[in-house]
């Protein structure tokens, strides 16, 4: 008696193309690119500094009616300035700290962004890789070669010191084997000291109308100062902090 190949074992189940599977994707992708802009074009003058100068008091009453609806808009409209790496997640961060105070503005920011970071870096590492590759393969070797030497610590780095712009971190270290756990708990450690500060300055505005007629110029008390000033100095603290535990852990090793 035979052992005739099974018809399971003879029909091979059809592999869709990579091309192919990208298609939804992409097709979801724009579609909301395209609803983001008809918000936006809607809505962005009643957005205007100016404009919500004029409604604060309506604002602040609206916050103390609908608080989970309220940071419910709030972090959605974060995480999608930041997981697409629009501008504006600066001013974003200063209205954030003046309408919801620093801490729950601190909170709300720093996991809003540390979201939409994320978010970026999956969109960089399975929608748009063959893109991202093309315009940062040269960043992206010199990226490779610092993590193999420095490990996280390196992306920390990254994130206290913005030499480089944080949307071009998000896209080029989906590209590099990081893990996205890592990714996301050094990115939220790492963008709590500059967070704190933006906040901070924006729970120091009086209100929305000094802001529209003085400008920034207006907030600048010598409290404000002092912080971006130690925003500064405190990753150069923390990378010589981390030289010398290094030396002594290497000092160490040698010595047993």
């Amino acid at each position: 008696m035979t052992n005739e190949p099974s018809h399971k074992s003879i029909v091979k189940t059809p592999v869709e193309s990579p091309k192919k599977s990208l298609v939804p994707r992409i097709i979801v992708f724009v579609l909301f690119l395209v609803a983001l802009a008809f918000g936006l074009w809607m809505f962005g003058d009643s957005l205007s500094l100016g404009s919500l100068a004029t409604r604060e008091a309506e604002l602040r009453q609206y916050q103390a009616n609908y608080p989970v609806l309220v940071y419910g808009i709030a972090l959605l409209i974060y995480v999608t300035v930041t997981g697409l790496s629009l501008p504006g997640a600066a001013g974003l961060t200063l209205l954030f700290g003046w309408y919801f105070g620093f801490w729950r503005g601190l909170v709300l920011v720093s996991f809003a962004s540390t979201t939409g970071a994320t978010l970026a870096f999956f969109l960089s590492r399975y929608l748009f890789r063959d893109t991202i590759q093309n315009r940062f393969g040269d960043r992206l070797a010199a990226f490779n070669k610092s993590l193999e030497q420095e490990g996280a610590f390196y992306l920390f780095t990254l994130r206290l010191i913005p030499a480089v712009p944080f949307f071009v971190i998000n896209v080029v270290m989906g590209l590099t084997p990081i893990r996205p756990r890592t990714y996301w708990w050094v990115s939220q450690l790492g963008m709590l000291p500059g967070t704190a500060v933006f906040v901070y300055a924006g729970s120091s505005v009086p209100n929305l109308t000094t802001l529209a007629e003085k400008g920034v110029g207006g907030i600048l008390t010598p409290q404000l100062i002092v912080a971006f000033v130690l925003l500064g100095i405190f990753p150069l603290i923390v990378k010589k902090v981390m030289q010398r535990l290094r030396s002594a852990s290497t000092q160490n090793t040698f010595q047993v």
